[in-house]
């Protein structure tokens, strides 16, 4: 039986300078908070970033982490535009492709299909073609002939991804109403390394098949990482931080950054993170967002 076991620290040590990296979750929701920080505190640059971003882009960027950044939005959701993100696209401090989220969505879709496009209308007519580069149009071989954007795949050097619960095979599963596109992300990518709030010892279960993002095979790497998502959600076992989200998008200054990583970020290990924003127990009593 193949075991997928990994702390943070050896799945950061499986990416290089110069990634493509994928990000899930989505906003504030089950983002790979704890690989986040890892990689902030490991010595990684030049990262290709491709996420519907939350605090997971705007720490990297803060950091220095990233070369580009492929995006549909960096939002904290109660916090409509992550502060540290706005800091460092307003100085140039990356390579930026922002594009309609239905354009990411499909680019993603072709990459996990082993495609070089998909056609879309998702971006046609809009600043977002005009102001990138490179791409392309295809005229519908039917008898419609409709001229459609071809969206070029985005593949994935490594997926980091967050779930509920998954065991040392790489069974994993979400169980909260937000899986979004983490399966997209895991099929796109030549490695998916994986977070989870609780590690179980057999995942095979019927009751749990429906809640199954993608299959065992694609998981290169899983980590037990408890309430790893914080400081965004991880639905049924905590919500939305939005009192630390708040000092985060405060900590937008070259000082402030500085004193936050010291306080939350450069720490021995996951425990005292837990510690320094004020436990389990108070992390578990957030409730969970509603939209």
């Amino acid at each position: 039986m193949l075991d997928k076991r990994m702390t943070l620290s050896q799945i950061v040590s499986r990416l290089h300078d110069g990634m493509t990296i994928g990000i899930g979750g989505w906003g504030a929701r089950r983002k790979p908070m704890a690989l986040v920080r890892e990689i902030v505190r490991s010595g990684l640059r030049d990262l290709t970033v491709v996420a519907y971003g939350g605090p997971d882009v705007g720490m990297l960027c803060a950091a220095g982490r990233v070369r580009k950044l492929v995006f549909g939005f960096v939002s904290l959701d109660l916090i409509p535009l992550d502060a540290h993100f706005r800091v460092a696209r307003q100085a140039g401090a990356f390579e930026a492709w922002e594009i309609d989220e239905g354009m990411l969505h499909w680019g993603l879709r072709a990459a996990a299909m082993r495609l070089p496009f998909l056609p879309t209308r998702a971006g046609l007519a809009s600043d977002v073609v005009r102001f990138a580069s490179g791409l392309r149009t295809v005229r519908s071989p039917y008898d419609d002939g409709e001229e459609l954007l071809a969206m070029p795949a985005i593949k994935l050097d490594a997926a980091l991804l967050h779930v509920t619960e998954a065991d040392c095979r790489g069974n994993s599963v979400i169980l909260s109403p937000d899986p979004f596109f983490d399966e997209l992300f895991a099929r796109a990518a030549d490695a998916t390394y994986i977070t989870c709030d609780t590690l179980v010892q057999n995942l095979c279960w019927p009751e749990r098949a429906r809640y199954s993002p993608f299959e065992r095979s694609l998981v290169t790497g899983v980590a037990e990482v408890l309430c790893g998502a914080h400081p965004t959600a991880s639905v049924p076992g905590y919500g939305i931080d939005v009192d630390h989200l708040n000092a985060y998008s405060a900590a937008a200054t070259p000082t402030g950054w500085r004193e936050y990583r010291e306080r939350f970020v450069d720490l021995p290990d996951h425990a005292s993170y837990l510690d320094a924003v004020g436990g389990v127990g108070r992390i578990r009593t957030i409730p969970a967002p509603v939209f």
